[in-house]
């Protein structure tokens, strides 16, 4: 997910926030504020727990394992603290595994090794760790990201990508994967699915990652896969988006075979055409469109009623000059409307108070507006965080004023 990073920034409204925290005065199922929509008790509140680079977690490779279950465990206990009931953890980050996967080595984010085994298995520790708290446990993978340099040689000798580099693609100082060849799909699927098979997961999830985001001045050579596989099709665009379409559509059908009650859930960069460029987009004016960057059609996939539920990454304040966040919910509002795909926000948690962030996101009550703007529509059927790190810090309170507006009883995720 491409996101600014974190620094924290002290307002003197922390300590009215912070007295509203959970425990404070007001009885849980209080009546909600004049004026404000009554919060249902089933609703998505979610978390993102993000491993890429120890962004969250561990909070550096090569810890104990006692200690790296340490700090998941605090992790999920924040995550009950502020009554929250899902975690989206990060276990395929960079085509490797936070569990004994035969397909992909062990994760160098463990170990600072790649392939080396950690001494226990993270994800079915966090399976079970959540579940005795009561949180769902969504696992969250990247499908075609292999390295965030271009080495291959840094790869473990027995990695997938060194056996078949013509899977490989350099592009923008990181290697993918290759979505245009089947034998690559067919790979990741396993690779994912192998997760499934092993463990009770609540959800597989996948995040914005299809197609890289585009770079200026370069271009994913895809063309000896293109030459090969996209004869029947109109352009290279549409090969690409049928792509992206095949790994959702198989995903999808892969976990229903395989646990019939877990979910497949897909959170995109949340604008899926401007307006301008599409009648049926968004009133946006955003320089990146997943329809036409990303490969990734994502107003389909929810029309379609292929996935679960989609949360767009909706990181931009109300009011915002190219993305409004008002006017980016009320368009998925609409697009959600009548299908049977659930939709819930991403909200940008670690914009509250972050240095350079715009001066809406240094008002502790701007995410608690989100949610009251959300919750006049009744499509939007929850809420995900970004990320673990932010929701443990909170670091101008913004959590705990949402906490204290909306959260004042618990809730459960709604069945699929």
């Amino acid at each position: 997910m491409a996101r600014v990073s974190r620094r924290a920034f002290a307002l003197a409204a922390l300590s009215l926030a912070a007295s509203a925290a959970p425990g404070a005065s007001a009885a849980p199922g209080a009546d909600a504020p004049p004026g404000r929509p009554r919060r249902a008790v089933t609703e998505m509140r979610g978390m993102w727990l993000a491993t890429v680079s120890n962004r969250d977690w561990p909070s550096q490779a090569g810890l104990s394992a006692a200690d790296q279950h340490k700090e998941l465990t605090a992790l999920l206990d924040k995550a009950v603290h502020y009554r929250l009931n899902t975690v989206m953890f990060q276990v395929r980050p960079t085509a490797d595994a936070f569990w004994p996967s035969p397909y992909e080595p062990w994760s160098q984010y463990l170990t600072g090794t790649q392939g080396k085994d950690p001494g226990w298995d993270p994800l079915g520790t966090a399976v079970a760790e959540a579940h005795a708290r009561g949180l769902q446990l969504h696992a969250w993978f990247n499908p075609y990201r292999i390295a965030n340099n271009t080495d291959p040689g840094r790869l473990v000798a027995s990695h997938p990508a060194r056996k078949h580099p013509d899977w490989v693609v350099p592009y923008g100082g990181k290697l993918y994967y290759n979505p245009g060849i089947p034998a690559v799909r067919t790979f990741v699927e396993q690779a994912i699915l192998d997760a499934v098979a092993r463990y009770p997961v609540d959800a597989v999830h996948f995040d914005d990652y299809f197609y890289p985001y585009p770079v200026a001045g370069q271009t994913f050579d895809d063309d000896a896969a293109f030459d090969a596989h996209g004869g029947d099709f109109s352009s290279r665009a549409a090969w690409r988006r049928d792509n992206i379409d095949k790994l959702v559509t198989e995903t999808a059908d892969g976990v229903k075979k395989l646990r019939p009650g877990t979910r497949f859930g897909i959170s995109p960069f949340a604008v899926w055409r401007n307006a301008t460029t599409d009648s049926l987009g968004s009133d946006t004016r955003a320089g990146v469109e997943t329809y036409d960057d990303l490969y990734a059609d994502t107003r389909k996939w929810v029309r379609e009623n292929w996935i679960d539920y989609l949360v767009p990454q909706v990181y931009w304040q109300i009011g915002n000059s190219a993305a409004d966040y008002a006017k980016v919910v009320d368009w998925w509002a609409g697009v959600a409307d009548g299908s049977g795909t659930r939709l819930y926000i991403g909200e940008a948690l670690y914009q509250a108070g972050a240095a350079g962030a715009a001066s809406a996101w240094q008002d502790p009550a701007e995410l608690s507006r989100h949610l009251t703007l959300a919750g006049r529509y009744p499509q939007v059927g929850g809420h995900v965080y970004f990320a673990a790190k932010e929701v443990a810090a909170d670091p101008i309170g913004a959590l705990s004023r949402v906490v204290a507006d909306h959260y004042q009883q618990p809730a459960t995720v709604s069945a699929p």
